[in-house]
């Protein structure tokens, strides 16, 4: 049976400056400052901070927090299997597979009969270092558009990192160092199997903790500048964002930085787009999937959806 479209309660989750808020259970979803209570989709900075009073989470969005704020990670860790179901304030909570990071979660959130399902970030490409995407259905889907815009289609990631394979000196590989860099590795092992991998020392605590999670990465080697010098080829040093572009003068090195983002790839002598978000096609997808009444949308413009829906299904915009 169909909800009638009155009963989704317009401002179930509301957009204010710490963050998405939900009143009718107190709680608030990837807070930007620290709360009483936090349900957290995944381990990336701009949607896990530190210092929060309770975090709902998976448990390797815990450890990950817990490497980076060390104390001040949390007060209280709940964590929470995937499709287990928990309550805040008569709010019914459970998390699926988001399928950005390890770990990372979309959020089922169920509240007088009415399903609201927040995304976090999330892509549906297959990622052998996470958990593969479940979408569930939803009266209300809260999707993340980071790249919601028709012009943006994300090419076939095992073809973009294939091109390293025609690359024969050394690289310079910019990547997050959670997330990102763990996949970059796995898939350098799987279709470059000639290139040798050193990791920058501050991505391999996060390398270490997917080991810890039972995911085999593959061969790859902490950084030495030695090691670096005295071989001038087949080299793919993995470094995060800050030392990147920290070194754009760097010699002797092809710099190449993993991201979806065209202004992020202007200088760099070889394009790698290898991004872990949905693209338009991916977020058209989604909502066929979750076949919702209504879409919310939240991190980046959701005015090219609200155009391209018109008339058809209400696009409201949280931000």
């Amino acid at each position: 049976m169909m909800l009638d479209r009155t009963e989704i309660i317009d401002d179930f989750i509301v957009q204010t400056k710490i963050g998405l808020f939900c009143s009718y259970g107190n709680f608030y979803l990837d807070p930007k400052e620290p709360v009483i209570d936090a349900v957290i989709s995944h381990a990336h900075g701009d949607h896990a901070v530190g210092g929060n009073q309770n975090v709902y989470c998976t448990e390797a969005t815990a450890v990950f927090m817990q490497h980076r704020y060390k104390k001040f990670a949390a007060a209280n860790f709940h964590l929470k299997p995937y499709k287990s179901t928990f309550q805040l304030n008569g709010v019914t909570i459970s998390f699926y597979p988001a399928g950005h990071i390890l770990g990372s979660a979309l959020v089922l959130m169920e509240y007088k009969g009415v399903k609201y399902l927040y995304t976090g970030d999330y892509k549906l490409e297959a990622d052998s270092t996470c958990e593969p995407t479940e979408l569930v259905q939803a009266e209300v889907l809260i999707t993340e558009t980071t790249f919601a815009d028709p012009g943006t289609e994300h090419p076939d990631a095992v073809e973009e990192i294939k091109k390293l394979n025609a690359v024969s000196p050394n690289i310079m590989l910019g990547a997050y160092a959670l997330g990102k860099s763990q996949r970059l590795i796995s898939m350098i092992n799987q279709h470059c199997p000639q290139k040798r991998i050193l990791v920058h020392h501050s991505i391999v605590p996060f390398v270490k903790i997917y080991e810890q999670m039972g995911l085999a990465l593959g061969k790859y080697e902490v950084y030495d500048r030695k090691v670096m010098k005295n071989n001038s080829a087949n080299m793919v040093y993995i470094v995060p964002p800050m030392v990147f572009h920290s070194y754009f003068k760097a010699i002797n090195v092809v710099r190449i930085f993993a991201t979806g983002w065209k202004h992020l790839q202007n200088n760099n002598q070889v394009q790698l787009y290898i991004s872990d978000h949905v693209d338009w096609k991916a977020i058209i997808k989604t909502i066929e999937t979750v076949q919702p009444q209504q879409v919310w949308t939240t991190h980046g413009s959701g005015t090219q959806l609200q155009n391209h829906y018109k008339d058809k299904l209400v696009v409201k915009l949280l931000n």
